[in-house]
């Protein structure tokens, strides 16, 4: 049979088809499987989540028992359970025992500063202006009427004269630098008392209350009693299914005479 040049063409065109068909299988294959590879990280993320909270609740309730013996201490040494498939650390702080810049007097806020390697100057003039922004000197302006500081500094806005909502809020003070805020962040709160607990405080807290534990503006430290209500940061980081990495933190306020022996101030990722 003599050979013709449509045939050769149909050829051509049917493998080229072929071609293309398996492009596309291909294609489809690998984009499933990455489609089943973001899922089975989503499921595993999702299970280390639920594997921290479930831990934080494990930790409130070794929190009231009835015993204090057999409560977990508030220093931040590791606690380890197990959540299922999930592997969780727990480590618990006495919330008060960091500084609450809303509240805080401005020596100790000052003190702070110094020890986290804040020359005397700077450290001064920052902790005036933290004051000023809370609104704890007296002297805020409303943010209408910005202080001719800010103007110069090419800032639009001023000192609201407010309690902080969020550490991240005193990014905006005048003077703070992302390097300083990352050196106090670890040591504050929002949610403790003016004058932190020295039993429960970090080294850096500690240093900055002997700076100025000889002017008596420290008082006593508390009794910490079940009858004493005590804010606690729980922090959980868990190791679930597939090598997920999942931290978590709650606040939490827990004393005998609350209402079910607690309260939930914050619970969440990432809280400061």
């Amino acid at each position: 049979m003599p050979y013709r040049r449509d045939d050769g063409f149909a050829l051509i065109i049917v493998l080229w088809t072929l071609v293309l068909i398996a492009f596309i299988v291909a294609h489809v294959t690998a984009n499933g499987r990455t489609e089943i590879r973001i899922a089975g990280n989503m499921v595993a993320e999702a299970t280390a989540e639920a594997a921290d909270d479930g831990a934080i609740v494990v930790a409130i309730f070794n929190l009231l028992d009835p015993n204090p013996d057999q409560r977990w201490p508030l220093d931040g040494s590791p606690q380890e359970v197990r959540i299922g498939s999930s592997r969780v650390i727990l480590r618990l702080q006495d919330e008060s025992g960091r500084i609450n810049p809303n509240s805080a007097p401005p020596e100790l806020l000052e003190a702070l500063l110094r020890v986290t390697g804040s020359d005397p100057g700077s450290a001064r003039e920052l902790a005036a202006a933290i004051g000023e922004w809370v609104g704890s000197t007296g002297t805020a302006a409303p943010q209408q009427g910005q202080p001719a500081a800010y103007r110069a500094a090419g800032l639009d806005y001023g000192p609201p004269g407010e309690p902080l909502e969020t550490i991240d809020e005193l990014g905006r003070v005048l003077g703070m630098t992302p390097a300083v805020l990352a050196a106090i962040r670890p040591h504050l709160t929002l949610l403790g008392p003016a004058q932190p607990n020295p039993l429960t405080a970090d080294p850096i807290v500690t240093a900055a209350l002997a700076e100025i534990r000889a002017a008596s503006q420290v008082p006593a430290p508390a009794n910490q009693t079940p009858e004493n209500p005590v804010i606690v940061r729980i922090t959980a980081s868990a190791l679930g299914p597939s090598n997920a990495r999942v931290q978590r933190s709650a606040i939490i306020r827990v004393g005998a005479a609350l209402p079910g022996g607690y309260t939930v101030l914050a619970w969440g990722s990432g809280l400061d």
